[in-house]
């Protein structure tokens, strides 16, 4: 673990090398699971905002969910994340004749219709963040994991292949949650670890 500011970051952020490889993958992270995409408060009172526009570009299954019980629900952590279809699919996603998964939301950002992007568990994963609040003297905490899964191994080989670390892929992301002099410090600590480490 190294500390960039009040933020912890693993290792194997700055370590481990990954590229999403869309063309083996076809977005699967979307469609496979056991739960939603984490949420934050402001995230999911942007997303009810945006249901006019989502709902005519969401399946007819994942609209009467979120007609019914709403854009999120609370996983077993307790924690707020977005509903999800048939036990692993998430509300947002659709699948096109090809197979390819995407994200009506993001759709929306792309077509300059929202400033919203997607939530900031997707933009950051394979990067988790878990937030810790101040505990009499010790100060708020947050935590950044590396998060393994299966279907994500065509985008460690490719990583591997481009040789690009996982936090130099997910720069725009840890720029737009962390700010511009973060990534700086996180990049300069990166360098540092890997002369000592090696």
């Amino acid at each position: 673990m190294v500390l960039i500011q009040d933020t912890i970051v693993s290792l194997e952020i700055l370590e481990k090398e990954f590229c999403c490889d869309l063309e083996r993958c076809h977005g699967a992270c979307c469609i496979e699971g056991d739960a939603g995409a984490p949420l934050t408060e402001e995230e999911s009172a942007q997303i009810k905002k945006m249901l006019p526009q989502l709902l005519p570009l969401m399946s007819k299954e994942a609209r009467e969910v979120v007609e019914l019980s709403g854009v999120s629900y609370l996983d077993k952590d307790g924690e707020e994340v977005t509903q999800i279809l048939d036990g692993k699919d998430c509300v947002f996603s659709r699948t096109d004749n090809n197979g390819w998964c995407y994200c009506v939301i993001e759709r929306l950002f792309r077509e300059g219709k929202t400033a919203f992007r997607k939530p900031m568990s997707c933009y950051l994963y394979p990067i988790r963040v878990k937030e810790f609040p101040a505990q009499g003297a010790a100060p708020a905490m947050t935590a950044l994991e590396y998060h393994r899964w299966d279907i994500c191994h065509p985008a460690r080989l490719c990583g591997k292949k481009l040789r690009l670390p996982l936090y130099k892929f997910l720069r725009e992301p840890l720029i737009e949650r962390f700010g511009q002099e973060w990534y700086d410090e996180l990049c300069l600590t990166a360098e540092q670890w890997k002369k000592t480490a090696h």
